[in-house]
């Protein structure tokens, strides 16, 4: 048989390891250990292994090759199953080793047509994502430059609006100078006109003395009223004229601001200040006396005038300032609410120019307005 053709050497074994034959008479009948092999055959397994030959019973066999496939068939007792012998035969190697390099040959080429495979897939899956990066990172530098280009654009319009407000703050000053000036040269020199003729008037009248009686009471009446029209003029005009301080440092201005106050209240101020630049832009001077002037105000009608203090300083390229009295406090939510407009004025003064405004005012500790205003604010708004 083809098997047959293959085998080229057979011996059988005892259990107890004794050579029963073998192409080598001289080892028939000689006993040697039993391997492990050999064992486990007579214990009922077929095992076979590419031997090298080395093993003592195996001189026959070295002596003409130099590996064989050794197997191990255990012989079983015809009825009762049990292993009496073991078969072990020899079988040249070449075929075997033929079939294993040629599964190893077609293993390899499976192995690395796979990974040909793979590799192309994954070049393809790494290439696309490439390009998909590339596209994603070139279209976030774009929408980066566009960004950057929007905000530039944004910060020169935030520049624009804020040089506009404080140009605004300085035209409103000039405007209600003008109304000032207007009120007091207009309808106020009017009035003044009108009281210096009236005693001129009632004497050219010469009446009776009872219609003369009733005449001066009627002229005395008119006379009082138009005094009163005329005080209320110059107030009005007075409160509306800014001093002139565009050449005045932001401590002057505190100290004017105070003064004013103080001549009109009889009460006293307290002024703590810090560092302080020499000169700041005309709307900041215009903010800080309106600010400092309608604060005094409001602590003057609320707590009337108690414990009032002036604090101001520099700090980060930005002027602090802090008015505040001992009142009984009050709501700011509600007083805003209510439409103060000396709080509303003051806020949208300090905001208009980029700062920023605070108003603390717990219930029996009184009331602090603090503002903080930049002092980059450009001169281009004095224009």
């Amino acid at each position: 048989t083809p098997l047959g053709q293959e085998i080229v050497s057979f011996k059988v074994w005892a259990p107890d390891g004794t050579i029963i034959y073998s192409p080598n008479q001289d080892l028939i009948g000689r006993r040697f250990p039993v391997r492990a092999n050999l064992q486990q055959a007579f214990e009922g397994s077929l095992r076979a292994e590419i031997s090298d030959l080395d093993d003592e019973e195996q001189v026959y066999e070295r002596s003409l090759w130099d590996r064989l496939i050794e197997t191990y068939t255990p012989a079983r007792a015809a009825g009762s199953g049990q292993v009496i012998a073991v078969s072990e035969f020899y079988q040249l190697p070449g075929p075997l080793l033929e079939e294993v390099e040629e599964a190893r040959r077609l293993s390899w080429f499976v192995v690395g047509g796979a990974g040909i495979l793979m590799y192309l897939a994954l070049s393809g899956m790494v290439g696309r994502a490439s390009r998909t990066i590339e596209n994603q990172r070139s279209e976030l530098e774009r929408q980066v430059d566009l960004l950057g280009k929007l905000l530039s654009q944004n910060q020169e319009l935030h520049r624009r609006v804020q040089r506009a407000a404080a140009r605004t703050t300085a035209l409103n000053e000039r405007f209600l100078r003008r109304v000032a000036s207007d009120l007091h040269d207009g309808p106020g020199q009017d009035i003044a006109f009108a009281l210096l003729r009236l005693d001129d008037i009632r004497r050219a009248c010469q009446p009776s003395q009872k219609e003369g009686e009733q005449d001066s009471g009627a002229f005395q009446a008119l006379k009082s009223a138009l005094e009163s029209a005329l005080g209320e003029i110059r107030a009005t005009s007075s409160g509306l004229r800014l001093p002139e301080i565009e050449d005045a440092s932001p401590e002057e201005i505190i100290l004017r601001a105070r003064q004013d106050y103080q001549g009109k209240t009889q009460c006293e101020v307290q002024v703590e200040l810090g560092e302080l630049p020499d000169r700041v832009p005309l709307p900041i001077q215009i903010t800080l006396y309106r600010l400092i002037q309608e604060a005094l105000a409001n602590g003057y009608r609320h707590a009337a005038g108690a414990g009032q203090v002036i604090r101001a300083g520099q700090r980060a390229g930005h002027l602090l300032v802090e008015i505040a009295d001992a009142g009984g406090g009050f709501d700011p939510s509600l007083a805003t609410a209510a439409g103060n407009l000396g709080l509303l004025g003051m806020r949208e003064r300090v905001e208009i120019l980029g700062g920023q405004y605070e108003i603390a005012s717990p219930l029996d500790r009184g009331t602090t307005i603090r503002a903080t205003l930049p002092l980059d604010v450009s001169e281009a708004a004095d224009e």
